[in-house]
């Protein structure tokens, strides 16, 4: 269902199983090399189902279930929702950025459909919702959507719980941030604060009482992810955090014009074409098929832009064509 402010009935597990922004979508991402895509992040879900089986646990998705707001290959939501129909108990999803076209979950958002045939339980609205019996103690949890505040103050959510924790999705400067990424702040009444969003695991904040932690996507998708290693994790009702190993490979991305010796940086240069040319030998070549969405070709052309000093009107114009030619191509595949 999709919960605006419901609370669901209290469910019995030995814990909460945490999954970070999965980004499952039809078009390959940035300089992944994956022959097969998106095989490996259904892979990574499905050992979830898995673990979470297994040992009875809750399952919490921390937002970005999908990569796109629209997802059109029904294929692959068919294949999404067998495996998200493999959970004992139907997986919590927290709504990311990459979830909603607008502001908030509409009806035109791929994860509203999820919600509605009860696939998953999506959180629409920020609020508590529910509580988890593990043994004979108690954790509530609440979550607040991408682009709506995190409460300062949740006291008064639960009643007599042993562990109060919260799910945000969020940009929360955990290792100095840049600009309008949000410093971790106290929630009275919040024991832990787990945040999705930003890709990369992050060391955990103190702030009051609340302890702010960030476990990481489970889907590498930019060259910056090369050394993260994609885990689920185990919430415990002491508040902590174990990490479940997942199917992975590390050569994953091409890092063509990334990782060169410096001595062959002019060489480097002199062998990247201008910028119409490149994208008209990408739409007559294999060049789109090495990065669905044209991440490599952008980052060519970009470099392009910084050596010829290139105005800002023609970059205007190359980026929209790059973008038209993307989207000729996702559609032809």
């Amino acid at each position: 269902m999709i919960l605006s402010g419901d609370r669901l009935p209290a469910i019995q597990c030995n814990g909460i199983l945490v999954i970070g922004d999965p980004h499952v979508g039809s078009r390959r991402p940035g300089r992944r090399k994956d022959v097969v895509w998106p095989q490996a992040v259904l892979g990574k879900l499905e050992r979830c189902v898995a673990i979470a089986n297994e040992r009875q646990l809750a399952v919490v998705i921390l937002g970005d279930l999908f990569d796109r707001p629209v997802e059109t290959d029904e294929a692959l939501k068919n294949q999404l929702i067998r495996v998200l129909k493999g959970f004992r108990h139907r997986p919590i999803v927290n709504v990311g950025n990459h979830d909603i076209q607008h502001t908030t979950l509409t009806d035109s958002d791929s994860l509203a459909l999820l919600g509605l045939c009860d696939v998953v339980d999506v959180v629409a609205t920020s609020a508590p919702v529910t509580e988890f019996q593990v043994g004979t103690q108690r954790i509530g949890i609440g979550m607040t959507p991408f682009g709506q505040a995190i409460p300062t103050d949740a006291r008064g959510s639960f009643s007599g719980v042993d562990l109060h924790a919260w799910f945000s999705h969020h940009d929360i400067a955990f290792d100095g941030g840049y600009p309008g990424a949000v410093p971790p702040f106290a929630v009275e009444g919040c024991d832990v604060l787990i945040n999705g969003h930003i890709h990369k695991a992050q060391k955990s904040i103190l702030a009051g009482r609340t302890r702010w932690m960030n476990p990481g996507n489970i889907t590498r998708q930019s060259v910056d992810l090369v050394n993260h290693v994609p885990r689920a994790w185990i919430l415990d009702v002491g508040g902590e955090l174990t990490p479940q190993a997942l199917p992975f490979e590390s050569n994953v991305f091409d890092l063509t014009g990334r990782v060169v010796d410096a001595a062959d940086g002019d060489v480097v240069a002199q062998e990247i074409e201008s910028a119409f040319v490149t994208l008209l030998q990408a739409e007559s070549s294999t060049e789109l098929k090495r990065s669905g969405d044209g991440s490599i070709i952008r980052d060519e052309i970009e470099a392009k832009f910084a050596a010829d000093d290139t105005p800002d009107a023609v970059r205007a114009i190359v980026r929209s064509l790059l973008g038209e030619a993307v989207e000729r191509h996702a559609a032809q595949s």
